[in-house]
Formats: C-alpha cells, structure tokens, sequence
C-alpha cells in the first residue's frame, strides 16, 4: 500500500532529416540544427557549439562523402535531463573515413589553405566524436555536446491521499 510510485523518464528527442549532399544541403543542415534545438528549448551555447559542428559535419559530407543521387542524414538526439546531445551525420562513402589533421600540424606550403582542419575545429568544440560504419556502404561521423543538466520540466509529484 505504500510503496514508492514509479518514476516517468523523459525520453530524448530525435530530429532526423535527409538533405542532398549540395552545398545547398549543407547550409539546410546547419539552420534545420538551430531551428529545432530552439524549438527544443537548448541552452543557447549548447546551440551555437551545435551549429559549429554541425556546419563542419555536414559540409565534409558534401565535399568527402557525396556520390551521384544520394543524400546525407543528420540526426539529433537531444537527452534534456542529461544535457547531452548527440549529432550524427551520415553518407554514402563508407571508404572515405575522416583524418583530421592536428590544428598545430601546419607546413609552410599548407599554411594558406582555408581547408582540412574542419574535423580539428569538431574535435574542439564536441566533448567526444567518432566515425562508425553505416552498412552498407557508408559512415556516420557522430559528435556528443554536453551542457548542463537540467531537471526534466513537469515531474510528476507523488499526491497525498486526504482521508477523514
């Protein structure tokens, strides 16, 4: 009779959307990631880390992961409790496999290319990102962001029973 009530969980939002792998596409990912983390009520320096990553992922998918008449995925997944968020984003060349290069590796003729350190600019700004195969033929390159924890909004309190 009385035994605890069962705790609800708040689950995590997800936001998957598949963009051509255009420039175009590229640019729709990063607005399409900002929009919806508002909507989602995200910390605004998680969003802006967020944009960051997810303006880099998604033009490298582009530029290094395009084949003829496929697209890219991003997802988001959003943990509200946790503060997490995770962005995948997935193409079709699972041949391809990101190598970052270090931010201090710079030679004197690779000094002036404006390219190359997008994934040394992820690995600054995401707490953890790694790349894993996407059967059959591709990879998602996935990044997690934490901010900080926040208690999940409406908890549902335990009600006393009045008896007279």
């Amino acid at each position: 009779m009385n035994q605890p009530l069962p705790q609800l969980t708040t689950p995590s939002l997800t936001f998957t959307q598949l963009l051509s792998s255009t420039p175009r596409g590229a640019r729709l990912a990063r607005l399409l990631c900002v929009s919806q983390l508002r909507s989602w009520d995200v910390p605004h320096d998680l969003t802006e880390r967020a944009e960051s990553v997810v303006a880099e992922l998604a033009a490298n998918a582009v530029l290094h992961g395009r084949l003829p008449g496929r697209s890219f995925r991003l997802t988001l997944v959003f943990d509200a409790p946790a503060g997490r968020l995770r962005i995948d984003v997935t193409d079709a060349r699972g041949d391809r496999a990101p190598q970052p290069r270090p931010a201090t590796a710079v030679s004197s003729d690779t000094a002036l290319h404006t390219d190359g350190r997008g994934l040394a600019l992820v690995a600054a700004i995401a707490d953890h990102w790694e790349t894993l195969p996407h059967p059959p033929s591709g990879k998602t390159v996935r990044a997690e962001l934490v901010g900080p924890a926040r208690e999940a909004p409406d908890e549902i309190q335990p009600t006393r029973l009045i008896t007279r």
